[in-house]
């Protein structure tokens, strides 16, 4: 097991993507700690993660806020000791006319996209720093490569999550902490679900999204668990201030363009 007796922080582990990849670490043999805000119903993950005869802790945790985030790492620390790899996959997105987003439109999202990493990437640091050493992996998005409308505060978030990655990188790398991006394009999650619900054509919609991914499909949450465990495993050991893509080759090819109305998207999860 790639990740046996590793300690591991993951946020957002409700549904989707956060929740492959707390399952599938502890299936890699990490003890998991599960974050999700309070109110959530959070601790399901970490119930079917020991159902399963893995370690997992439950913490309530809102990322953007400092209190949650300092309050998780310590229950890490108190109950494991140390800590080893953190996920950084909480994030929330919207769709939405620029010129008609509010203030709290903006701060709902760099709260919790941007301010919620930078709380668990200095915590996490603080004690990888006692231990020798962690890896740490901010879930971003293909948003990174090329930005789209009406998704002004997602991609100022995202850019910049990985800045401070690639900065954290060259600073820390010398003592042996690890810190990359992983961007994930469309993944088969609830934000997936609310698109295609919300569309006028859900057949439209489909097929416009898969002209646009030569793998002519949207990833699996799966998919992204398993570039996860590499990033957090001893197999990585060079990486580091990296934004690996997963996307399917979206980013790789130019884009068509089609004539396609966003649909307003509140409140998605990964």
């Amino acid at each position: 097991m790639r990740l046996k007796d590793k300690i591991a922080i993951v946020t957002g582990t409700r549904t989707g993507i956060g929740k492959a990849i707390a399952l599938r670490f502890a299936r890699e043999g990490a003890s998991v700690v599960t974050c999700i805000r309070p109110g959530k119903g959070g601790g399901d993950t970490a119930a079917e993660i020991k159902a399963a005869g893995g370690e997992a802790l439950f913490v309530e945790c809102d990322v953007s806020i400092e209190a949650d985030v300092i309050k998780a790492v310590k229950k890490t620390i108190e109950q494991y000791g140390r800590l080893d790899i953190i996920v950084n996959n909480a994030g929330v997105n919207f769709v939405k006319p620029f010129v008609e987003t509010e203030t709290a439109d903006w701060d709902r999202v760099i709260n919790t996209d941007l301010r919620g990493t930078y709380f668990f990437c200095r915590e996490g640091i603080r004690e990888m720093l006692k231990t020798g050493g962690g890896s740490i992996i901010n879930i971003t998005s293909v948003h990174t490569l090329a930005g789209l409308p009406e998704a002004a505060p997602y991609d100022a978030a995202k850019w910049g999550t990985v800045g401070m990655t690639k900065s954290l990188a060259v600073e820390f790398a010398s003592r042996n902490i690890r810190v990359n991006a992983l961007s994930p394009g469309l993944i088969d999650t609830q934000i997936w679900k609310d698109l295609i619900a919300a569309a006028p054509d859900r057949k439209e919609c489909e097929a416009y999204w898969a002209s646009n991914i030569p793998a002519g499909r949207p990833g699996a949450s799966e998919e992204i668990a398993s570039a996860a465990v590499f990033l957090a495993s001893d197999e990585a050991s060079y990486c580091t201030g990296s934004n690996i893509i997963v996307d399917g080759g979206m980013t790789a090819q130019l884009v068509s363009r089609q004539n396609f109305q966003s649909a307003s998207i509140e409140g998605g999860t990964r």
